[in-house]
């Protein structure tokens, strides 16, 4: 199999999504160290990852706004030799516009791929252009990999799994290009998950599945997550009379009336089961509650005749369906069941259980995080004799990711390619069993 990767790292206008120039190029793991008295800049050219991952960050890709970088991941992976297939959204999930598209790509020479890596190529707002700078860090050597530090949206979550995984598959087909690997960068993680769901609905999502293992890449700072937290959303509503604020008794106020529901909401996930909170898990420790957003009332000199609350909940144990009965159970026990108010889950779709992924690969530190992936977004068919792998691993910290200062180490990005390549090599080694 022909790869030209390791041939290419130019730095071209990434709106124009043209390939790297060929030119010759240090190996992928070598030591940055090699370049000091080069700017970064010469350290991120020389580097086939870190250009692919610059390239990438410097694309603007608000969800519903992927097109672009998806042609240039697509571009990218056709020079080397992979058959991509572009899997439109459907125009009713695009508001109308047929321009947003997954990107599933497998080697031309195995259309079935045994193990999938997958990631999102889509951000949140708002878009910040990509940085390189050099980090001085009075315990690591200030030439390291460690040092150079790498910013803008997207940065960590997720290009830089995306990334990863590309420079993972390059260098484990290099070696074996009979590996049965395929990639899947889907769109719209961040709002829904719509890419993810739509390609779980494809014919492409076999039953039962042609893979064994699939490697999700999210920002764990190196580590193998063994779960997550399930999710869960709803509003809080209540409804009042409006009248003059002089005279606050001709009218009743939507906000007196929530306040006892959201009070005892707020605290669901410290009170006890028997007491009527939202359990929690030795393995994901307590359920959260987030009152993430308050909207009441039209004007300060007005009784509010409306207000409602938007709540998010990170499930430790249970299902979505017992943590709503318990949700109505409290709304209704802390305003003495006041038909005025009430827990409305209408207005939010998603909600799934806690996600228990698998760990079992030596070599890795091993958590549990509190965010939500597209994990449960894809629907696996497993078959009767056997049950597909799941993995959760990438590089970078959630604690940066949707911030102003969202940023990775170009060693974080290096570290990665040598974890998915041993989830991979692992895999492969499971399969010949």
């Amino acid at each position: 199999m022909n790869l030209p990767f390791l041939f290419t790292a130019g730095v071209a206008a990434a709106a124009a999504f043209p390939l790297h120039p060929a030119s010759p190029q240090s190996p992928l793991g070598s030591n940055m160290s090699s370049f000091p008295h080069h700017g970064l800049q010469d350290i991120v050219n020389a580097s086939p990852l870190l250009s692919f991952h610059r390239d990438i960050v410097q694309i603007e890709s608000i969800t519903g706004n992927e097109h672009n970088v998806g042609e240039f991941i697509t571009r990218f992976l056709e020079a080397r030799d992979f058959t991509v297939v572009k899997q439109v959204i459907p125009s009713a999930a695009n508001n109308g516009s047929s321009n947003r598209f997954n990107v599933y790509a497998y080697p031309s020479n195995n259309p079935n791929p045994q193990i999938l890596l997958t990631s999102h190529i889509d951000t949140v707002p708002p878009f910040i252009p990509y940085s390189v700078s050099r980090v001085h860090d009075s315990g690591s050597d200030s030439t390291g990999h460690g040092t150079i530090l790498i910013s803008g949206r997207g940065s960590v979550d997720a290009k830089g799994s995306v990334a990863s995984q590309v420079f993972a598959a390059l260098e484990t087909l290099e070696e074996n290009p009979r590996s049965s690997i395929g990639l899947l960068f889907v769109v719209g993680e961040e709002t829904g998950g719509d890419g993810m769901k739509h390609f779980s609905e494809s014919t492409l999502n076999t039953s039962p599945p042609s893979f064994h293992t699939v490697i999700f890449g999210e920002p764990t700072e190196l580590a193998l997550v063994s779960g997550h937290k399930g999710i869960l959303g709803f509003e809080v509503v209540a409804k009042g009379q409006a009248a003059h604020s002089g005279y606050p008794w001709l009218g009743r106020s939507a906000v007196s009336a929530v306040l006892p529901a959201l009070s005892r909401v707020d605290r669901l996930g410290n009170i006890p089961d028997s007491e009527g909170g939202l359990p929690s898990s030795p393995k994901y420790g307590k359920t959260t509650v987030n009152i993430g957003k308050i909207d009441a009332g039209v004007a300060t000199n007005v009784v509010p005749a409306s207000a409602r609350a938007d709540v998010a909940v990170r499930l430790a144990q249970g299902t979505p369906d017992e943590a709503r009965e318990l949700i109505r159970q409290a709304v209704r026990d802390a305003t003495d069941d006041d038909k005025d108010v009430w827990a409305d889950f209408s207005t939010h779709a998603e909600s799934y259980p806690p996600q228990d992924l698998d760990s079992d690969v030596d070599g890795f530190n091993v958590t549990t995080v509190n965010y939500g992936t597209d994990v449960p977004n894809l629907e696996i068919h497993d078959s009767e004799d056997a049950k597909v792998k799941r993995y959760l691993y990438g590089p970078g910290t959630i604690h940066v990711a949707h911030g102003e200062h969202e940023a990775i180490t170009a060693k974080d990005l290096e570290d990665a390619v040598k974890g998915y390549r041993k989830l991979i090599e692992v895999a492969v080694a499971r399969n010949q069993k």
